[in-house]
C-alpha cells in the first residue's frame, strides 16, 4: 500500500506550440474523460485541470455536470464514479493551496515532459517514494507541445520521458497519463 497521496494535474498554459510559443490550449472532452477514468482506476487522490480562462473552466463543468448530475450519470455510472475525481483551477498555485489545506505532510511538483533532463528523476525512484514516504505527490501533465521550460525548472522533480524504443515520441496526454500512473501506482509485475 502507497504512503503517498497521488494528485494529477492537467495544465493547459503555460504551453509550448511546436513552434515552442507559450500558448494556452483547449480543455477537449476526450481528455476529461479518459484521464478522469485511469484516475479512478489507479487510485489517484484527485485530477484536477488547470486552466486560466474562466469560460473553458465552464465548459468542464457543465460536461461534469452532464455526468454527475445529469442524464450522462444515469446512462453510465461507471463514467459517474470516474468524474466525482475531477476538479477545475485556475492556476497551479490554486490546486497547491487546495492540496495542503485537505491533506497534511509536504507538497511535491513533478512534471513530465517528453523531452530528457539532466536533473530527471526515473520511475522506480519516484515509485519508491510514492510507496515509502508520506507526502502529497502533484503529477504535471502539459498539453500542447509541452510544459514551459521555467515551470519545469521551479519542479521538485521532473520525470524522465517515456521511451517506446524507437525515435518517435510524441504520445497524447491520455496515453502518457496511463502509461505513467501504470508505472508508478500499477502492480509490480516487473519485480521478481
Amino acid at each position: 500500500m502507497r504512503k503517498s497521496r497521488v494528485y494529477i494535474v492537467l495544465l493547459h498554459y503555460p504551453m509550448y506550440n511546436k513552434r515552442m510559443d507559450i500558448i494556452t490550449t483547449s480543455i477537449t472532452n476526450l481528455d476529461l474523460h479518459d484521464i478522469s477514468r485511469v484516475a479512478r482506476t489507479y487510485n489517484a487522490d484527485g485530477f484536477f485541470v488547470v486552466h486560466p480562462s474562466e469560460n473553458q473552466r465552464e465548459l468542464l463543468e457543465q460536461i461534469k455536470s452532464y455526468w454527475q448530475e445529469g442524464y450522462g450519470g444515469t446512462y453510465n455510472p461507471d463514467r459517474k464514479e470516474a468524474f466525482k475525481i475531477l476538479r477545475t483551477a485556475g492556476k497551479l498555485a490554486e490546486v497547491k493551496d487546495i492540496i495542503a489545506r485537505e491533506s497534511p505532510g509536504e507538497v511535491l511538483t513533478v512534471a513530465t515532459d517528453a523531452r530528457p533532463y539532466s536533473n530527471s528523476v526515473s520511475y522506480l525512484s519516484l515509485r519508491e517514494k510514492v510507496l515509502n514516504n508520506e507526502q502529497n505527490i502533484l503529477l504535471l501533465f502539459g498539453t500542447g507541445w509541452g510544459i514551459q521550460k521555467e515551470l519545469l525548472e521551479e519542479c521538485d522533480y521532473i520525470l524522465a520521458p517515456l521511451a517506446g524504443g524507437g525515435a518517435y515520441n510524441h504520445l497524447s496526454v491520455r496515453s502518457a497519463v496511463s502509461i505513467i500512473l501504470d508505472r508508478l501506482l500499477g502492480e509490480s509485475w516487473f519485480q521478481t
